[in-house]
């Protein structure tokens, strides 16, 4: 049966070479192509693979004495794709009339002409919108080497529509010459060059892994090596995305999984949107045992890298045989990762996580469903938001579909984003009937975390609920308040507001936004034990970061900060928690420990055990005031460290915020606030000479004269 095929190919080449008007060059192909199928036959894989490119595109080849063109170049790329014009030009044949026929284009399309006037039209309709790579042009073609798609009455497209590049990587057909050089780029980005994909005879596989890998570039992160692939920044240009800004994040993230590992084991959690898997990897390497990993993305080449970059750490892939590869590890794997390439909705549905972290290019909505959905009773779910155009009040049409919610921009615009995304996931739990108890939430320059612990049971879910209301803020002072229920009538909206803006200004002064969290943000014990975990690894990056989330949740300032220990009556029993008290022989060997410091570690367990009697922690004040924004004309403010101390002198209580530097975050109303601004700012006189005397600016006098209580 082989010889039988191979004799018809011989006749159809034979057939092509005659209706080239019987010309030497296509006798001489023949021939060539018939040595080549001999040898075919003769178990030469590299030369069939040749010979079936060559069958596929018998006008690749030249008509014109083009004898001595390599075989192997012919079937490594299209006819469009030539060096030079020259080249190009030396591709057309004649016909019976003398003519030239276009190799590009159809009959149709471009009737044979003369020399000259086929030189002309090859000139300025193909060579002069080529694209360029690696010196080598790709022409547009007219052929009919792409499938057009029909019309509504059955037919084809005209022929203009026909129009298409050759990529001389992939060998895929674009029909416009942006959308190519796109291409190309996308290519050069992913470090896929044309030696990559030549298929040439002497080109193995295995240099194709040696050029893939000599264009990548490996980077380091928490004592963690992952191997990226170039523009690796930019997730529109490479399939693997690794954002160095977010390190911040995935510690935060890691402090929390460390954290939740500590009360039962092992965990199984999953990173979601792997990317290079930095997250996933982390876990395994710092968490060990205590942690079951799974990876998963859509993109095979991001599965790829992350396979890759779990043999860099000396880790093992769950199913993946070490003899298929022919490498044995030298050391034991430290852990095994389980990577998966599905859909994150499609695997959440079918097994159910400890730990779930969702960090995907924009927002995770339509992922939570499946999130809260399998999650398991008392696991955490942590989400990354990085779509700050609509959580920033850049966008409002996108916020009102996504987060169902209606903003506007404010002073503290950064918390009012936190509590949108808590509201979506609030009610996405209760769909499910499941409740939220957030643990942290942060809003950067660039991404908004949230983490919250799944309460399971319809209760918890009415009682997260009842948390999610709207908020009613002034327009003109920036005055908020939380709409309490039953007040539906606009009269009232106004009433609730402790400013008399409605009464002195024209118009219609508040608004309502919303729906918004209107619960605490952070969780004080679970942070102080963040910052704990962050201390055993080395994390000193963020350390800073929790302190201060530390404060704002206590609405504190930061003085003498200690860092926690471990909590010693805890015993750990089936992956539960189970608190106990301490035996009299623990207890005197503390006592024998402690020397000098006896009294102030009594002192310090006496809080605590007041701290577990009240069970109601003291929640911090919803939003904050940023004293820039509410300073006086012509006064010279205090500084912030100070005028968080003259506030805690007034009776407040005062915290910064990590929302915004300027920010402080108080129980006083905008009125008490401007009040004691206005007490300790000092007045800026402004003089203006006039010949050999000086006064103040009288407008500087009424500033003073308005902003005195």
């Amino acid at each position: 049966m082989a010889e039988l095929q191979s004799e018809e190919r011989v006749q159809l080449y034979q057939v092509d070479a005659d209706n080239n008007s019987g010309s030497t060059a296509g006798e001489a192909k023949a021939d060539y192509v018939k040595s080549n199928i001999q040898q075919c036959d003769e178990g030469n894989e590299k030369r069939e693979q040749a010979d079936d490119a060559t069958n596929k595109d018998p006008q690749d080849e030249s008509g014109a004495g083009n004898t001595s063109m390599s075989f192997t170049a012919a079937a490594e790329k299209h006819i469009s794709i030539q060096a030079q014009l020259t080249d190009l030009e030396n591709l057309t044949d004649l016909n019976e009339s003398g003519k030239k026929l276009c190799p590009l284009c159809s009959e149709e399309k471009f009737k044979a002409c003369y020399d000259h006037k086929l030189r002309r039209h090859l000139q300025n309709l193909h060579w002069k919108v080529s694209v360029e790579f690696e010196g080598h042009r790709m022409c547009i073609c007219h052929l009919s080497c792409r499938q057009l798609k029909p019309s509504l009455n059955g037919d084809q497209c005209s022929s203009q529509l026909g129009a298409h590049y050759h990529c001389i990587v992939c060998s895929a057909t674009i029909s416009r010459r942006t959308d190519m050089i796109s291409h190309l780029k996308r290519h050069v980005n992913k470090g896929e060059t044309e030696a990559s994909y030549t298929g040439g005879p002497d080109f193995s596989t295995e240099t194709k892994v040696s050029a893939k890998q000599s264009s990548c570039e490996i980077l380091k992160e928490s004592d963690t090596n992952v191997q990226v692939l170039p523009n690796y920044s930019t997730p529109q240009k490479s399939d693997s995305y690794f954002n160095r800004k977010m390190k911040t994040n995935r510690q935060l993230v890691f402090c929390a999984l460390a954290v939740l590992s500590e009360e039962r084991s092992p965990l199984e959690c999953l990173d979601a949107f792997g990317a290079t898997g930095i997250m996933g990897l982390q876990w395994a390497q710092h968490l060990g045992s205590a942690v079951k990993v799974t990876i998963n993305d859509i993109n095979e080449t991001s599965v790829k890298m992350i396979c890759e970059n779990c043999h860099l750490n000396h880790m093992r892939v769950q199913g993946e045989n070490d003899d298929s590869e022919g490498e044995e590890l030298d050391e034991e794997p430290l852990s095994t990762i389980e990577v998966t390439k599905m859909d994150a909705n499609v695997l959440m549905h079918l097994r159910p996580f400890d730990f779930i972290h969702l960090d995907p290019y924009g927002t995770a909505v339509n992922y939570l469903d499946a999130a809260f959905r399998n999650v398991r009773n008392l696991g955490i779910v942590s989400v990354t938001s990085t779509d700050t155009s609509s959580l920033y009040s850049k966008t409002l049409n996108v916020t009102l579909r996504h987060y169902s919610c209606h903003i506007v921009r404010t002073e503290y615009y950064k918390e009012l984003a936190a509590r949108m995304v808590i509201a979506t996931m609030a009610r996405a739990a209760a769909r499910c009937n499941k409740g939220i108890k957030v643990l942290l939430a942060v809003a950067l320059e660039h991404f908004v975390l949230v983490v919250v612990r799944v309460l399971r049971g319809p209760t918890q879910a009415d009682e997260s609920t009842k948390q999610i209301q709207q908020l009613i803020h002034c327009q003109w002072c920036e005055e908020r308040v939380f709409l309490k229920e039953g007040s539906m009538v606009e009269e009232n909206l106004y009433r609730q507001l402790p400013c008399d803006c409605h009464g002195s200004m024209p118009g219609k002064t508040a608004v309502e936004l919303g729906p918004l969290w209107s619960g605490s943000l952070f969780n004080t014990g679970f942070l102080r034990r963040m910052l704990f975990e962050a201390v055993q690894h080395g994390m000193d990056e963020i350390q800073p970061l929790v302190k201060s989330l530390i404060c704002e949740s206590e609405c504190t300032t930061l003085k003498q900060f200690s860092i926690p220990g471990p909590d010693r009556n805890v015993r750990q029993e089936c992956g539960v928690v189970i608190k106990t008290s301490e035996k009299e022989e623990d207890v005197s060997s503390n006592e024998q420990s402690l020397g000098a410091g006896k009294r102030k570690m009594q002192e310090g367990a006496g809080n605590v055990l007041k701290r577990q009697k009240s069970e109601v922690p003291v929640e911090h004040p919803a939003f904050y005031y940023s004293i820039h924004r509410h300073s006086i004309r012509g006064m010279n403010m205090p500084k912030l460290n100070k005028f968080l101390q003259y506030l805690t002198e007034a009776g407040f209580r005062v915290s910064r915020t990590h929302f915004d530097p300027t920010g402080v975050r108080t129980d006083a109303t905008l009125a008490q606030f401007k009040s004691v601004l206005a007490k300790y700012s000092v007045p800026t006189f402004t003089t203006v000479q006039t010949g050999d005397h000086s006064h103040v600016s009288e407008e500087v006098k009424l500033d003073m004269e308005f902003s005195s209580p």
